[in-house]
């Protein structure tokens, strides 16, 4: 059998989330709403360890009230972590196009503490053609459960032009 078709008819390469597409069918103000999820003390655990940040406005409690935050107060980077396209359709979207995530840019406008719940979205924002590849731009935001804008940034993705 060929092509990824196994016994059964089954197809592992039409196993897909969305119908991936091309470059030219992507569309600027297009809207990639990512999964709501509320920070809990197990994400503030877990970027510590992974980032091996270890400054107690994030780790301690009492630390954080002696500055005047009703609780531990979320890192900038672990907020952005919620903007991973992979969380979403957006690279389904792309398919095996997307070459590679190639620039990133973050701003920080409200705290964010354990118990908030965040909703984040890319939007595209320009789409740059080159001869074989193209740059797909996305604006990121995440907001609250109070609908403040948390973090709004830019995140840049290489493309391939056609399908493979």
């Amino acid at each position: 059998m060929d092509g990824g078709q196994q016994a059964g008819g089954f197809d592992k390469a039409a196993h897909r989330v969305v119908a991936p597409r091309p470059f030219s069918d992507l569309h600027i103000g297009e809207r990639f709403v990512l999964p709501s999820r509320t920070v809990t003390d197990a994400n503030f655990a877990a970027f510590q360890v992974v980032s091996g940040d270890n400054h107690p406005i994030h780790y301690d409690v009492e630390y954080c009230r002696a500055q005047g935050h009703p609780g531990l107060l979320a890192h900038g980077l672990q907020v952005l972590c919620f903007t991973a396209s992979g969380a979403g359709l957006f690279p389904h979207v792309l398919g095996e196009a997307l070459l590679a995530f190639i620039e990133q840019s973050s701003q920080f406008h409200k705290p964010v503490y354990a118990g908030d719940t965040l909703y984040p979205a890319l939007t595209i924002t320009e789409l740059q053609p080159q001869r074989t590849t193209g740059i797909v731009t996305v604006q990121s935001t995440v907001h609250n459960q109070r609908g403040e804008l948390v973090l709004s940034g830019e995140q840049k993705y290489l493309v391939r032009m056609a399908r493979l």
